[in-house]
């Protein structure tokens, strides 16, 4: 069963509500969660089994629910209540939904983007790194990656040209921001993800899991995309940069490969969610027939 908190939507005091509640007033405290409250306040490091992120749009949403993500309310335009947002209402009986007219819900910024829904829910315990690597053969590696944009359109291309599993440094964004969750379509609930422990040599990690590591970055000594030997290994885990500086030199030194895209008309690099579709179609798992 999942409730709500009358006065406080991060309290851990909670009862259930089993009907539609009508939002008139764009300061109504039910909308916290949605329009004042930040991303840090959301992921709630004080007290994370009440952190929460806000998920957008009725495909997003499923896919959260698909994942096990626990709902806490939704927020949506009215015509939705029977419209578009019917059956996720019917799978969350006990999950309050507030409704309000258009007017109200264009004073969230960017609500247009959304397609007409939100949904707040508890953001979901990670697994350890560990965990991530049993059983996967190709892994995206993110070292601080700031952009939640960039985040977002990683994992799409991730879920899309056959990456097992993410993982990321803990300074990079955070893949559950409503941007990135947003841009990602919802695939942030499909790759397995989690984050490398901070402090470590996390490339020995990853080698004593068996992986072989490419470093996407420029260098004079890096091998063609194209070089058979990455196809040709087992477990490998294809590490990309934060924007603008890229990959640190310790971890280019550290990694068995250092790779690059081939270009053309004098370009030296492409954005990072870029060169992370182009990687992850040349190296990732998904089988040849699909490719066409």
């Amino acid at each position: 069963m999942c409730f709500v908190s009358a006065e406080n939507p991060l309290s851990k005091e909670f009862y259930p509500v089993s009907r539609i509640i009508p939002i008139t007033d764009f300061s109504a405290p039910e909308l916290d969660i949605y329009a004042r409250l930040t991303e840090n306040q959301l992921v709630n490091r004080a007290d994370p089994e009440n952190a929460l992120f806000v998920a957008e749009s009725p495909v997003v949403i499923q896919r959260a629910l698909d994942s096990g993500c626990v709902p806490v309310s939704f927020l949506m335009e009215e015509k939705h209540v029977e419209g578009k947002g019917r059956n996720l209402i019917d799978r969350c009986r006990d999950v309050p939904v507030y409704a309000a007219p258009l007017e109200v819900l264009v004073q969230l910024t960017g609500f247009h983007l959304t397609r007409g829904m939100l949904c707040a829910m508890r953001r979901p315990k990670l697994p350890s790194p560990e965990q991530i690597c049993s059983g996967a053969s190709r892994l995206a590696v993110l070292e601080n990656v700031m952009n939640p944009t960039n985040i977002g359109a990683i994992f799409r291309s991730a879920a899309a040209l056959g990456m097992d599993a993410v993982l990321l440094t803990s300074a990079g964004s955070d893949p559950l921001y409503r941007r990135a969750v947003r841009v990602s379509m919802g695939t942030v609930f499909q790759v397995p993800w989690t984050y490398l422990p901070q402090g470590e040599d996390w490339t020995q990690l990853l080698h004593s899991l068996g992986f072989k590591t490419a470093a996407m970055a420029l260098s004079s000594d890096a091998v063609s995309l194209r070089d058979p030997a990455l196809n040709s290994e087992k477990k490998l885990a294809i590490v990309l940069g934060t924007e603008g500086d890229g990959l640190a030199e310790s971890t280019i030194a550290h990694c068995d490969y250092t790779v690059c895209i081939p270009m053309a008309h004098g370009v030296d690099s492409l954005n990072v969610a870029a060169a992370s579709a182009v990687a992850f179609y040349q190296l990732g798992s998904i089988k040849e027939e699909n490719r066409a």
